[in-house]
């Protein structure tokens, strides 16, 4: 606790909260920093982590960042983007950005100080997806290009370095099918229905008009009276609560954000005198969508419970340590490399090999232009006539990959297993990023032993029966997939310090993993588990089911597997955890570690499914 209240960089964040809040207009919203992806749902915003050194890029993206969702929380209406939602995947991906950017840019003529954040953010966000670099159409999103458009067009702003490229790409196209259209957005700006018409419109202009589905004016009254099982009433009062929220967004857009309360209370007050004279009740799909319970703590099992999540820590390991700490720990660390060099340098230029083999290059020939092909010069010498043969290198097939290493913390690793652990992770991601696979390098396990601070709460509010998960969390990045390896060498001495393993709630770790992959841009993204056997937390585990953290993780793995966005293999170290992984091995002796994540991993890079099949050990693959 000592720790975190000397942490400089808390008074920032809580100025950061404060503001946050104000701007969105919302006192009761819960703001967290964090190194997940940024999101918000319903009452809860997820912003950037901002470490101890509170560098520039950290303070501008985290600003950025929170402008950009407060303003959307502010300006947006779930019911009335939902009533114009369009049902293709391209035409929502456009009417989704669209929409971000209309909020972004109303807010920026309100508070023009939030514009230059989020022109921050954005130019993050391009860097990171190296949107400079592109030199095609095919590479830049057509949706992503949308929504700076319209945010050019509408706050006068140039755009940052990246986006102008991205935007640049699709400018003529956008100006050739939707100009006319375009011309209509300063008018439309202020009222989300007006805009959402103009973006339905633009998205049709742009080719994707069949992704749109049936129009909502047209109808919606008609399937909403059908629900409500009345013929005119229901119209009637859909025709009210649409005239009345136009109206309402219209005032709103005049007289300023501090006339919203005032003007919302008046229309609800004239909607509930219509349906009192009228004895109907206002369509369900015209009031904002309220879940009817809390989001649920885990995608995988919507019955999986945590006490609170009001101690659980997502940490970057510089910030557990001192500079000096981490480096003494790497220190001992290469020790324990220094037996085992020999063994492990074979094993890595053996997967580096595997991984190039993939990425060699092929021709295409008989071009127009391109590099002489001296091979077929022949055929010019026998028939003079015979027009000059050029050839042009293929780009590799080898898809852009990212590796995440998730590896158990727990104290049943401690010594031995834990070094050999660290090593195997500190080689491969030396030999991945050599071969341009980026790869990260995450661990878990728990803030303390015997429930640590979520247990207290739970017994100072009355021990309540089947509270769920009860510990804190402790989820580490070593390294994130963007890090450099050379910035973050010494992060993995971590695993070397004393008290630092403790607990491991295995469920909620994978899926945390899972979700940091999934935000990720590259093609393909694989997933090993590191860990000595099942899920154990004595705290959870005395007041809950035998088997309530062990059928949460079955639950996840489930989920992975099954939608198959990422490719998961795990190592199991003494113990067999082919039970739980459809892909898994296990080795009895730590020493084979380094060898079976080598072998794991260069098996999904092979080209013959035969081979990877031998060696993942899954005679299903050969059949198929």
């Amino acid at each position: 606790m000592q720790k975190t209240s000397d942490n400089p960089a808390d008074p920032f964040k809580k100025a950061l909260t404060e503001a946050t809040r104000t701007l969105a207009d919302d006192a009761e919203l819960a703001v967290s920093f964090t190194v997940d992806p940024p999101g918000m749902s319903k009452d809860t915003m997820r912003l950037p982590q901002v470490t101890r050194r509170m560098t520039r890029d950290e303070v501008l993206l985290a600003r950025g960042t929170a402008d950009g969702f407060a303003l959307k929380r502010r300006f947006h209406d779930e019911g009335v983007h939902g009533r114009y939602m369009p049902q293709g995947q391209m035409a929502r991906d456009l009417y989704e950005a669209m929409e971000t950017a209309r909020c972004e840019a109303v807010g920026a003529r309100h508070m023009p100080g939030t514009a230059s954040n989020i022109d921050a953010r954005i130019a993050h966000e391009a860097d990171r997806k190296g949107y400079a670099q592109i030199r095609s159409q095919a590479e830049a999103p057509l949706s992503v290009a949308a929504g700076y458009l319209i945010r050019e067009l509408a706050s006068g702003r140039a755009l940052p370095k990246g986006a102008n490229t991205v935007a640049d790409m699709w400018r003529p196209f956008f100006e050739e099918q939707a100009s006319g259209t375009l011309e209509g957005l300063d008018s439309a700006l202020a009222d989300q229905a007006s805009f959402a018409k103009l973006a339905r419109q633009v998205i049709k202009d742009l080719g994707y008009g069949d992704q749109l589905g049936d129009d909502p004016d047209d109808m919606g009254d008609d399937q909403e009276g059908t629900e409500d099982n009345s013929e005119e009433a229901p119209e009637n009062a859909d025709s009210q609560g649409d005239d009345d929220q136009q109206q309402d967004e219209t005032e709103q857009s005049d007289d300023g954000p501090r006339e919203e309360s005032a003007e919302t209370e008046m229309v609800m007050d004239d909607q509930a005198e219509d349906e009192m004279s009228e004895e109907t009740e206002m369509p369900q799909a015209e009031a904002p969508p309220e879940p009817p319970a809390p989001q649920p703590f885990s995608d995988a099992d919507p019955n999986y419970t945590v006490f609170t999540t009001q101690f659980d820590e997502e940490i970057g390991a510089e910030d557990l340590a001192e500079a000096a700490e981490l480096e003494r720990l790497r220190a001992y660390l290469d020790q324990q490399l220094e037996p085992l060099k020999g063994a492990v340098s074979r094993l890595a230029n053996k997967l580096q090999r595997r991984l190039q083999a993939q990425q060699n290059r092929s021709w295409e020939f008989d071009k127009e232009e391109g590099i002489l092909d001296a091979g077929r010069l022949a055929r010019v010498v026998a028939n003079p006539t015979t027009p000059l043969s050029f050839k042009w290198e293929k780009d590799t097939e080898f898809r852009d990959t990212v590796v995440t290493l998730l590896l158990d913390n727990s104290g049943s690793m401690r010594g031995r297993p834990i070094s050999i652990a660290a090593i195997c992770a500190d080689v491969l991601a030396r030999t991945l990023e050599r071969c341009q696979v980026k790869v990260e390098i995450l661990g878990f396990t728990t803030r303390a032993w015997k429930g640590g601070q979520s247990r207290e709460k739970w017994l100072a509010e009355g021990r309540k029966q089947s509270p769920g998960r009860l510990n804190d969390l402790r989820h580490i990045v070593y390294k994130g997939a963007d890090a450099p390896w050379r910035r973050v060498r010494d992060n993995l001495g971590l695993m070397m310090k004393e008290g630092l393993l403790k607990e491991n709630i295995d469920g909620e770790a994978l899926e945390w993993a899972h979700r940091r992959m999934l935000a990720r841009r590259e093609q393909r993204k694989i997933l090993m588990v590191i860990s000595d056997g099942a899920p154990v937390d004595d705290s959870t585990l005395s007041v809950n089911a035998a088997n309530f953290l062990e059928k949460h993780l079955r639950d996840v793995i489930s989920m992975i597997e099954k939608r198959k966005a990422v490719e998961l293999l795990a190592i199991g170290i003494g113990h067999d955890v082919t039970r739980y992984y459809e892909r898994a091995v296990t080795i009895t002796d730590v020493e084979q570690l380094a060898g079976a994540m080598t072998e794991q991993l260069a098996a999904l890079f092979d080209a013959d499914p035969r081979a990877r099949a031998r060696v993942m050990g899954m005679a299903s693959m050969i059949r198929r």
